[in-house]
This record gives C-alpha cells, sequence and structure tokens, in this order.
C-alpha cells in the first residue's frame, strides 16, 4: 500500500548542548511533566499490581470460591481473569488519554522551545 507522504526534510535541525538538556531537565515545566507522568502512573501501577497479585492468590489459596459456579460452566476465576483483560485495556485506554491531553501538550512545548532555541 502507498502512501502520500513527502520526503524526509534535508535541512538539518541543530541538537541541543548538553548543558541545554540539563537546564530543561532542571527546569519547573519539565518537573510539571514529570510530575503529571508520575502522579496517574504510579498509583495505576501499584492499584494494577495489586489487583493481578489478589488474582494469583485467590486462585492458589481460594480453590473452592474461585471455583463457585456463576452461572452454566461460568465460575468466579473465569469472571476475574477475564476482568484482569478487561482492567489492562481500560487503562490503556485511560494513559492514552491522559498523555494525549496531559502529557503531550508539555512535552511537544519542551520539544519545540528545545529544537527551536528559544
Amino acid at each position: 500500500m502507498a502512501t502520500e507522504t513527502p520526503p524526509p526534510s534535508k535541512t538539518q535541525v541543530p541538537l541541543p548542548s548538553t548543558e541545554e538538556f540539563a537546564a530543561v531537565q532542571e527546569s519547573a515545566e519539565f518537573g510539571e511533566l514529570r510530575r503529571s507522568h508520575r502522579s496517574f502512573a504510579f498509583p495505576l501501577t501499584t492499584a494494577f499490581t495489586a489487583w493481578y497479585l489478589l488474582y494469583v492468590l485467590l486462585s492458589n489459596y481460594a480453590g473452592d470460591f474461585m471455583g463457585t459456579e456463576l452461572f452454566g460452566n461460568v465460575n468466579v476465576a473465569l469472571v476475574l481473569g477475564l476482568a484482569q483483560f478487561l482492567t489492562t485495556f481500560l487503562i490503556a485506554w485511560w494513559y492514552a488519554r491522559h498523555a494525549a491531553a496531559e502529557l503531550d501538550p508539555k512535552a511537544e512545548a519542551i520539544k519545540s522551545r528545545m529544537e527551536g532555541g528559544a
């Protein structure tokens, strides 16, 4: 499948120096970007890990509970296992929305300032 994208630009954008990278890393703007990412990613990672470990522990030590049939051949273990997949996709979707709304604009501003030399 052919695309109609133009060829890459031949002009070279000067790379920022090590000092410029260090200055951006120490800036309040970069600190806010890092804080926005961490305040979202760390709690969700912790919550999902706890949820996953709960499922594993229940599977190992609460066999009778996990084997409880809910309807037909569907038991608690199957429902919780499928809920693992559901929560994985929901977290990925939620993070993509968060990144597009909060992280990407801040990162793009930092990037354009560094590339533009402003």
